[in-house]
């Protein structure tokens, strides 16, 4: 028995969600979708039982981005095990580390049991380290009791347990899409909403655009320190986004010719954006946990520890600078941080093409086993993937580097939600439209759903 098998074992003795028969309605389905975003918000309001008041910065991180988190509440952890175990279990199975055929129904469900329970064991492992760290409790007076401890990694234990089942329940037919998608989706508009019109009275500096230009119409408003919202933000978010609609609308498309259909011919096309954002996903997840564990290497050995303090200059120099003032003020971290996330996005990219069958040779066996082929040459599947890798991997390289740069711009100018943040929000917001037209479209012709097998 391999460790896929052990951890999905492990996997069938926790509570499951199981498939919903029939299938219910799309609107049903929304519903669904709107009670689990309605719980997470519910839960990023609830406080930790048995820790002090936490004093929450008012600046973004990428970790509350990147796992949809809210310090000191039920959702410390976010989605961020979910990612964590995902991002592991893909690259060992893409390096061919763990021998698994995702392509077999049986064999992705052995695979997806996995991803469940290693996200169970890495929620228990960051809830442990935080409260072995002394995260709650540093810089206070307070010596909490051992109870108080377990009561603590209890409480992020359980939640994230719950946004596990969350998660289930919409992939497996109940809502719309994943929890993941939702979360960062909503902690993205959050955060453009409250960088827009956030205001704490108490707090001496106004945080929000609105808010501090009334307070203080100046022109420091253009572009304020120390990474507050600015109008040089408002205006990168909102041409960042225009820019994003319109490149992922582009297409590259390669003619093709059907036999079977007494030579019809059509048109293949391949999204201009062919990684689509997952580059800069899979960079953000890195980069949050190295954040992640920069603050319990922090508890644990003390912020004046030679190994600490080389970490932490690491992270400081890959994590993005908020607003033009701070990426001014250390033009070294800023060079870093481009170059850095910039290769990042294209090992990343070629790595997702090869991971998810995005490669020549997966979608040249796929024209072939469909009947599709390219006029004037013959129907070999090699002379396909030679065509067919003119196009996908410029593309792949090309898409990279174009995700990197409006991140790096979006984080430089002090794009509201953070580069990673606006460039996912855009990119789930595709996909929410695409999934309902989709299931529109099957509620309205019934035919339809029997020809493509959807009951």
């Amino acid at each position: 028995m391999g460790v896929l098998d052990i951890l999905a074992a492990i996997a069938d003795r926790f509570p499951t969600i199981e498939k919903p028969v029939p299938k219910p309605s799309l609107y049903r389905r929304l519903a669904w979708t709107g009670v689990v975003l309605v719980l997470y918000l519910i839960m990023t309001n609830i406080p930790l039982y048995g820790i002090p008041e936490q004093v929450t910065g008012s600046t973004i991180t990428l970790q509350q981005i990147i796992f949809a988190s809210s310090a000191g509440t039920l959702m410390e952890l976010g989605i961020g095990p979910i990612v964590t175990a995902g991002l592991i279990l893909q690259v060992l199975a893409g390096a061919k580390i763990i021998d698994i055929d995702l392509s077999d129904p049986d064999a992705r469900k052995t695979f997806t049991a996995a991803q469940k329970s290693l996200a169970i064991f890495f929620a228990i492992f960051e809830a442990t380290m935080y409260v072995l760290g002394n995260k709650y409790w540093a810089g206070t007076n307070i010596t909490p009791s051992w109870e108080i401890k377990i009561i603590v990694i209890a409480q992020l234990s359980l939640a994230a347990f719950i946004v596990i089942l969350m998660d289930e329940m919409l992939q497996k037919g109940w809502g719309i899409g994943s929890a993941i998608s939702l979360f960062i989706l909503a902690g993205v508009a959050y955060q453009v909403m409250w960088s827009f019109l956030g205001y704490i009275p108490q707090v001496a500096e106004t945080y929000g655009f609105i808010p501090a230009l009334v307070q203080n119409p100046s022109p420091m408003i253009i572009a304020r320190p120390g990474g507050y919202p600015d109008l040089t933000g408002l205006v990168a978010t909102l041409a960042i986004i225009l820019f994003l609609v319109y490149v992922q609308a582009m297409r590259v498309e390669i003619p093709v010719t059907s036999p079977r259909m007494r030579g019809i011919r059509s048109k293949v096309p391949l999204q201009f954006m062919y990684v689509t954002n997952i580059p800069i996903l899979l960079v953000g997840i890195l980069v949050a946990d190295l954040q992640l564990f920069r603050g319990i290497i922090g508890n644990f050995l003390g912020n004046t520890h030679p190994i600490y303090q080389a970490y932490d200059q690491f992270v400081y120099y890959i994590s993005p600078p908020r607003g033009i003032i701070t990426a001014v003020s250390d033009p070294i971290r800023t060079v870093t941080f481009v170059i850095s996330w910039t290769i990042m996005s294209i090992i990343f990219g070629y790595m997702w093409v090869e991971l998810a069958g995005l490669n020549p040779s997966e979608q040249a066996d796929r024209l072939i086993k469909s009947g599709l082929e390219i006029p004037g040459m013959r129907r070999n599947p090699k002379i396909l993937e030679s065509i067919l890798s003119k196009y996908i991997y410029p593309l792949t390289l090309l898409s990279s580097i174009i995700v990197a740069i409006i991140t790096v711009v979006a984080d430089i100018f002090g794009a509201y939600g953070t580069g990673t943040g606006i460039l996912l929000a855009v990119g789930i917001i595709n996909q929410y439209y695409t999934m309902i037209s989709y299931e529109r479209a099957l509620e309205t012709f019934p035919l339809l759903r029997k020809l493509l097998g959807e009951g």
